[in-house]
């Protein structure tokens, strides 16, 4: 399978941020399925609190048909990721799946952060269609959504429900004021806990993260440069393509699905679970 991660940046608005993204996929022809970043229309809204934000979600409608119309028109399977207006005072962070011109499934956000930066408790609801695999033309996608990567349970439970690839729209940066030693930490942790889910799982894992400083509108913080880095890994973690920090791409990797029978007939995690002794995972903390 030919994909194509396509990492950019915020162009001031949301026409110009789009053009952009066109011109991404314009550039990655063969791409059969395209991945686009965290909230890609826009800015990273999320680094305050601002009820007139909200009005960023009012075209959600418009915005799935235009992006279905684009999968159509490039014939290609498209993993976007948008803010959805449920009803009045209700919102996700949703990634939509599109297959050459019909809509094959959603995924809503499950974990929200709320850290300095990254308010994002304020403006989504937590999803509520759970760990549900999305079948397309090209192979069942695991969809997931940045803060989600960090936890394990959630690409655990794509893959006990057969997804054949890991995906994972992001936004996560720095603050310039880190040290270059904790920029490098979280850099690594960043990477190694998605590898990592790769490995445990046997799968293919795709990440996407924007690039770009985007100044804090509330004045509370300066802002955030988004470290980019968008990958592509292997069933057993492998680095399959990497972008650079600042760069506007379109990613390309091939990826095997046939490898994952390869490495989970080598590495069988899946047989030796002892799901006998896993209860405690569904408490908030053992005492």
């Amino acid at each position: 399978m030919r994909v194509a991660l396509i990492q950019q940046k915020f162009h001031q608005n949301k026409k110009a941020t789009i053009e952009r993204t066109l011109s991404l996929i314009e550039s990655a022809p063969e791409a059969e399925l395209v991945v686009l970043q965290e909230l890609h229309q826009g800015p990273y809204f999320c680094q305050n609190e601002n009820p007139l934000n909200f009005a960023l979600a009012n075209e959600f409608s418009t915005d799935v048909e235009f992006w279905r119309w684009v999968s159509e028109e490039k014939e290609i399977v498209l993993v976007a990721s948008l803010f959805e207006e449920r009803a009045p005072g209700l919102y996700h962070n949703t990634a939509v799946v599109f297959d050459k011109g019909k809509i094959a499934g959603k995924y809503r956000k499950m974990h929200i952060p709320d850290d300095p930066g990254f308010y994002e408790k304020f403006y989504f609801t937590p999803g509520d269609l759970g760990f549900e695999p999305i079948d397309t033309s090209v192979g069942r996608l695991g969809v997931l959504v940045c803060w989600d990567q960090w936890f394990p349970e959630a690409a655990r439970i794509m893959t006990l429900k057969g997804a054949q690839i890991l995906i994972y729209p992001t936004a996560i940066g720095w603050f310039d004021e880190d040290s270059d030693e904790e920029k490098e930490r979280q850099l690594d942790a960043w990477i190694t806990i998605q590898r990592s889910h790769a490995i445990a799982n046997g799968l293919p894992l795709v990440s996407v993260n924007r690039v770009g400083f985007e100044k804090d509108p509330s004045g509370c913080l300066e802002g955030i440069r988004f470290w980019g880095n968008s990958f592509a890994c292997g069933a057993q973690g492998e680095i399959l393509a990497q972008a650079t920090e600042q760069q506007e791409i379109a990613l390309q990797v091939e990826i095997s699905f046939e490898r994952i029978k390869q490495v989970r007939d080598i590495w069988p995690f899946l047989r030796d679970r002892r799901i006998d002794a896993y209860q405690a995972l569904l408490q908030r903390y053992c005492e």
